[in-house]
């Protein structure tokens, strides 16, 4: 109970960001399924599904968080677990849509049938099952992360070199999966999506159960990377992030906590990639372009590093400036994502959450320290 009191006192941020969840599963099914159209408050199941995504984001965010914001790993790869994610329940998906596709071929992909391919390919074989395709979700990309992580960090491999390795890495996968012989759709990629676990994925209930299982693996994915943080495992890569050759020194094997943080931290991204697909129906090579990668950490870096939610909050902010420019002026987004991120580096090298933390210390009367300063401060696990 002591610890609990002690979150609620220490946590502001996290309670804000659960609580925004909860309220949003309350509020959009009703708004969306039981108000009328013509109600000012009515939801449209386009902005339930907009919204679902931007928790797909969040999520992702967080993950890159976890291995950046908390054990110095800065990835610009992580995009690239997202759509092996997404590449995975994009497989069920397109196993589900059998006899009613264009060819209307019972078990090939429509792909497979103008590619007159006369079988379905080995790696696509158990995918019209649920079960294996969520396990694949988490699997596939956390086989690629503790593969790469584990050649890395053996070698000694960190700061710039280790980037610029995960964004070759994510650069090498765009190129494979444009390629048609591979079988996974090609350019097109896979699409056309009917149904998931037999309910019509564009029917309102099915929108809105989507929404609220991505609001609730944000929640479970901020929870438990939290819980990792606070504990022995967290300080640990924490103290490696400010001092890897030190903590080397004193005994641990540094690999070890490095290739668990980001195997982990992979892991959680394609969880965010298996939840996205199913709501913008859509999945093909262009997500693992190195641009993506770099967007989500400009997201975290917005938002505030090192702190979970401050992620989450800048994957929303950032993604709900890009809808509005890419309509309005779509020639603009890139150049104000690259401004956003100078001037967040030069201005607000803590991100929103360290600017508010900084607003808050200033208003507080000198000689004093309030309950909740540290609410809004980036957490340091290590401390």
């Amino acid at each position: 109970m002591v610890g609990f009191r002690r979150w609620l006192h220490t946590d502001l941020g996290g309670h804000l960001l659960l609580g925004v969840l909860l309220l949003g599963a309350m509020v959009v099914p009703i708004c969306n399924l039981w108000l009328p159209e013509e109600s000012a408050f009515y939801l449209s199941t386009y902005t339930v599904t907009l919204l679902g995504k931007y928790l797909c984001y969040a999520l992702l965010a967080i993950a890159l968080d976890l291995a950046w914001g908390y054990c110095g790993i800065l990835s610009l790869g992580h995009g690239a677990f997202f759509a092996l994610g997404g590449y995975a329940m994009g497989m069920y998906l397109m196993r589900q849509i059998g006899a009613r596709g264009v060819y209307g071929h019972p078990e090939l992909a429509d792909f497979m049938v103008f590619l007159d391919w006369q079988e379905l390919p080995w790696y696509w074989v158990g995918f019209d099952q649920f079960w294996l395709a969520a396990l694949m979700v988490l699997l596939v990309p956390g086989l690629l992360a503790f593969i790469f992580g584990y050649l890395a960090f053996r070698s000694r491999v960190t700061g710039v070199y280790l980037s610029i390795m995960t964004q070759a890495l994510t650069y090498a996968l765009m190129l494979a999966f444009f390629r048609n012989e591979l079988g996974f759709g090609g350019n097109n990629g896979l699409t056309d999506f009917k149904e998931i676990l037999g309910a019509d994925l564009q029917s309102d209930g099915t929108r809105v159960v989507l929404f609220l299982v991505s609001a609730l693996a944000v929640a479970g994915g901020y929870l438990g990377c939290r819980a990792i943080v606070r504990s022995k495992l967290g300080r640990v890569a924490a103290a490696i992030r400010d001092a890897e050759d030190r903590v080397r020194f004193i005994g641990y094997r540094v690999e070890h906590f490095k290739l668990w943080i980001f195997t982990l931290s992979a892991m959680i991204a394609g969880l965010a990639g298996g939840l996205y697909v199913p709501q913008v129906g859509i999945i093909n090579p262009g997500e693992f372009q190195p641009l993506n990668s770099i967007e989500v950490v400009v997201w975290v870096a917005v938002g505030g590093r090192e702190t979970l939610y401050g992620a989450a909050l800048g994957a929303v902010l950032v993604n709900y400036a890009k809808t509005l420019l890419t309509a309005a002026l779509p020639e603009v987004w890139l150049f104000a994502l690259g401004a956003l991120f100078v001037i967040v580096t030069i201005a607000m090298p803590k991100g929103i959450v360290g600017l508010i933390g900084k607003i808050a210390s200033l208003r507080t009367v000198p000689g004093s320290e309030p309950a909740n300063s540290t609410a809004l401060k980036p957490d340091r696990a290590h401390e």
